[in-house]
């Protein structure tokens, strides 16, 4: 493996690479004074409207999949496409990137990827728009899930309930932080709403809205579990909260798709089957090496996106 493709642990970015090169090589690159990487290659010009840019996290970046939709919209429009997927981010991440205004605004036109709710910071952990949180209460760092899980499910330490069954003082619990999570999800969700609006906001050229998902967006809330309550990607985001980004965008773009989902993981040096170790991104996602990909879109999943994309932005091409 290239010595340069060292992890970073300062910063959760989107450093699939390491994890993912038996498979994929994405080409990473670092994008001007940006101080960030993204997957390559970049396209051969930068000038005003010589490309079109990606806003989105993994699903847009293309993980463990040689061409993103990215990738194969560029080639359908004759028009490079400049890949600015990065693992983890919500529309609060590249809120507080002025670095890519320059980029983004440069572009023929920018697509932009419905992203999770839950890299939204708010008043029980903050994020930087990432997945990777900090809990406001102790500074406790952990993964999003985990942050749920624990508001969900864990016990109040002071509460006498120690002589009971676990599962028993765990559905208590969660019924007990049952009103405190709804009210959190209404603040996440309009927290994501603004964020998303400031950042459209900065955006100067045509913006088509993507989302891009294995669901429709009409979901029901279900806080018996923090896998329920979060759902499918992009998580916690409903009909309601996207209307007023709608109103905002030259046009939105709904892609539900699970083709070819889950992915075989396929050596690229060897063509047989492998696995890899999500730990080797991120120390605490530890477990079982994935044999397959059942979490990013598949191969079949990036050309359909790709085939939904094609009609309006060929129309903002011409």
């Amino acid at each position: 493996m290239p010595t340069d493709m060292r992890r970073d642990a300062s910063i959760h970015l989107s450093g699939y690479q390491v994890r993912d090169y038996d498979i994929v090589d994405y080409e990473m690159y670092a994008l001007g004074d940006t101080g960030l990487q993204f997957r390559g290659p970049p396209p051969p010009s930068l000038e005003r409207g010589a490309y079109f840019a990606c806003l989105g996290a993994a699903q847009t970046f293309g993980c463990f999949c040689e061409q993103s939709f990215p990738d194969l919209l560029a080639r359908d429009l004759d028009l490079p496409a400049l890949n600015l997927g990065y693992g983890g981010a919500g529309p609060e991440f590249f809120l507080g990137q002025d670095s890519l205004l320059p980029y983004l605004n440069n572009a023929r036109f920018v697509i932009l990827q419905v992203m999770s709710g839950r890299s939204q910071s708010n008043s029980y952990y903050s994020c930087n728009g990432l997945e990777y949180v900090t809990l406001r209460d102790g500074g406790q760092k952990m993964g999003a899930m985990a942050a749920f899980r624990q508001l969900l499910h864990d016990p109040h330490p002071r509460t006498p309930l120690s002589c009971l069954p676990q599962r028993v003082r765990a559905r208590l619990a969660n019924l007990r932080a049952r009103p405190r999570a709804r009210a959190l999800v209404a603040e996440i969700r309009a927290a994501w709403i603004a964020s998303s609006l400031a950042l459209l906001d900065r955006i100067e050229v045509p913006v088509v809205l993507l989302w891009y998902s294995k669901r429709p967006p009409e979901r029901a809330d279900d806080f018996s579990k923090a896998r329920r309550l979060l759902g499918e990607y992009p998580h916690l985001i409903t009909p309601e909260i996207l209307a007023p980004l709608q109103a905002r965008t030259a046009a939105y773009v709904e892609c539900v798709t699970s083709r070819g989902s889950p992915q075989p993981l396929i050596s690229r040096f060897t063509g047989q089957p492998t696995t890899v170790q999500t730990s080797s991104d991120r120390d605490d996602l530890g477990g079982t090496p994935w044999e397959a990909n059942k979490y990013y879109p598949s191969p079949e999943m990036n050309e359909d996106a790709a085939a939904a994309l094609a009609a309006p932005c060929r129309s903002l091409v011409a």
